[in-house]
């Protein structure tokens, strides 16, 4: 089962290091930057944003390797700095100035104010997948666990300067987009097209590339994407989900599915405490210490784990998580603003 391959995308927000608010640098910073071998930098919704994209990868070592090697040519970057967040802590990422993307300006005309202002980064990691088929059988098997993945990085408590009461705000944005959170449980390719092509037809969707479901087949990749988290602060916390992720697609499947609202009030229950506060069973509704449920997920694919070699690695993280707290836990220490995202610019390039 070793055969499943990696690879993630890393969105950072880009800011200014005297003011500490996003700049709309994202193209001078693709211009200069020079990604060696299997990465790629990349744009974003806004120019306030930069992504960079691993090349696929066959072990943890690897990806480890490349998430670090991104962020490692992306850091001080054109005069501005790199920071992992959710979403801005000080300042608002839009509106473009100056914006001549076409596709950019089709979305905005057709979804108005939700395109505007948010910068909001997540991480997105890819495995790979031989069929559509076999993708939308690993979302079905993914659901029950996104609103624990949700948790474990949630790193965005802070918008325009003040505490949003979430762990996880870039996720409560994100939501207001009429295709997005968690996915249906599909019954085949049919069942997923036949779906998406009657979202385009209602103009919720302008093309497949806007369906922003947690889980979804890539449009343009042999992968099944999963997008649920925020962007973790360190580059270690990324390869350490991506492992994760890999290993609940290759795990047996959990013996009973979830009910959609129940899911989707787990995930907001995710979304408002992390894994520091209570999560909702996405079965039963009831409630438990989020990290318990942390536990149970690395107890599910502990045999996927243990065959790719890496059981210990996501162990020690775990217990590192319990004792440090999410990225969330983590930037509500901060004692002003202007101190967080100084952190969060030493912390993005951490280790790298």
């Amino acid at each position: 089962m070793n055969h499943y391959t990696v690879g993630v995308e890393q969105e950072f927000l880009l800011v200014d290091p005297e003011s500490r608010r996003p700049v709309a640098l994202a193209p001078r910073v693709r211009e200069i930057s020079r990604a060696p071998g299997d990465l790629d930098v990349q744009g974003e919704l806004t120019p306030f944003q930069i992504e960079v994209a691993t090349g696929v990868t066959s072990t943890f070592d690897e990806l480890d390797e490349q998430v670090r090697q991104g962020r490692r040519v992306l850091v001080d970057a054109a005069g501005c700095r790199l920071v992992a967040t959710g979403m801005p802590p000080i300042g608002e990422a839009g509106p473009p100035p100056g914006s001549d993307d076409p596709r950019y300006h089709r979305i905005e005309y057709s979804h108005r104010r939700l395109v505007a202002g948010t910068g909001a980064c997540g991480l997105h990691v890819h495995v790979g997948v031989p069929s559509k088929a076999e993708a939308l059988a690993a979302s079905n098997k993914l659901r029950p666990w996104l609103p624990t993945l949700l948790a474990l990085s949630a790193n965005s408590p802070y918008y325009l300067g003040e505490d949003t009461g979430y762990a996880s705000w870039r996720s409560m944005v994100w939501s207001r987009w009429p295709v997005s959170g968690p996915p249906p449980h599909w019954d085949g390719p049919e069942h997923y097209d036949r779906t998406v092509q009657a979202l385009i037809d209602s103009e919720a969707l302008m093309d497949r590339a806007m369906v922003y479901w947690d889980v979804r087949p890539s449009a343009e990749h042999p992968t099944v994407e999963v997008r649920v988290a925020d962007i973790p602060q360190l580059a270690a916390e990324v390869s350490v989900f991506a492992e994760l992720v890999r290993a609940l697609v290759v795990a047996e499947p959990s013996e009973r599915g979830v009910d959609d609202p129940v899911l989707r009030a787990a995930c907001w229950r995710a979304s408002r405490d992390g894994v520091d506060g209570l999560a909702a069973d996405p079965r039963t509704g009831k409630l438990s210490p989020a990290f318990d449920r942390a536990v149970s997920l690395v107890e599910h694919v502990g045999v996927a784990l243990r065959d790719r070699g890496t059981l210990s690695t996501v162990e020690r993280h775990i217990d590192w998580l319990r004792h440090n707290g999410c990225g969330a836990a983590r930037q509500r220490r901060c004692p002003d603003p202007e101190s967080l995202v100084d952190l969060l610019i030493a912390r993005t390039r951490e280790e790298t």
